[in-house]
């Protein structure tokens, strides 16, 4: 069992590293497009169009349960773990929707794939998945994100929104930017669907 569990850190760390590397030889991480609707002092309210995802789903109910087995399985079908062998770009950011009855992590796909022309998972827990269009409000944060920080952030986020009418149309997200070991200047979100007219 002791073994097991070293092998598991290794290739945990393994997949860490690579994600780094990933991430540090592109001089800038392709971004996940959206719109911007509104700039409040505290909140954003953002237009994100579809995409496709690399998503996972997950029993866990929190960031704790969810990250690093989640990563895990995301970064090696991006690493290679595929029908095709293929390398597929990091991009930003890692996006981890929770709720009571569940959770679900996945990695935004590089714009120039359309989902026809995406490499098939070898591990069948990982789905290609297209997202639908939707208004968000947006709270940002430094760091390195915890359970509590998480909690903290949206309760604040719902405050802001429900004093200013906004109505909630979804569960909660988290989106994390930066690669595990960038110490600096890291870049944290929580997200709220909302209803939105323009």
């Amino acid at each position: 069992m002791k073994t097991f569990y070293i092998i598991a850190s290794i290739g945990f760390l393994f997949l860490m590293i690579q994600s780094y590397k990933l991430m540090s030889n592109n001089l800038k991480t392709e971004n996940q497009k959206y719109r911007l609707v509104l700039k409040d002092a505290q909140f954003e309210i953002r237009f994100y169009p579809s995409a496709t995802f690399a998503k996972i789903y997950s029993s866990g109910t929190d960031y704790k349960s969810v990250s690093s087995s989640g990563f895990r399985k995301l970064a090696g079908y991006i690493f290679g773990g595929n029908d095709q062998g293929k390398s597929i770009s990091m991009t930003a950011p890692v996006r981890m929707e929770m709720s009571d009855k569940g959770s679900s992590m996945s990695f935004v796909m590089p714009e120039k794939y359309k989902e026809a022309d995406l490499p098939k998972p070898k591990d069948a827990s990982v789905h290609i998945v297209k997202s639908s269009p939707q208004y968000v409000a947006v709270i940002s944060f430094g760091g390195y994100a915890d359970d509590e920080t998480i909690r903290e952030k949206r309760d604040l986020l719902l405050k802001l929104i429900q004093k200013k009418g906004i109505k909630v149309a979804g569960e909660y997200s988290f989106l994390g930017y930066n690669a595990p070991f960038q110490f600096w200047s890291r870049k944290n979100e929580v997200v709220i669907p909302i209803d939105w007219k323009e």
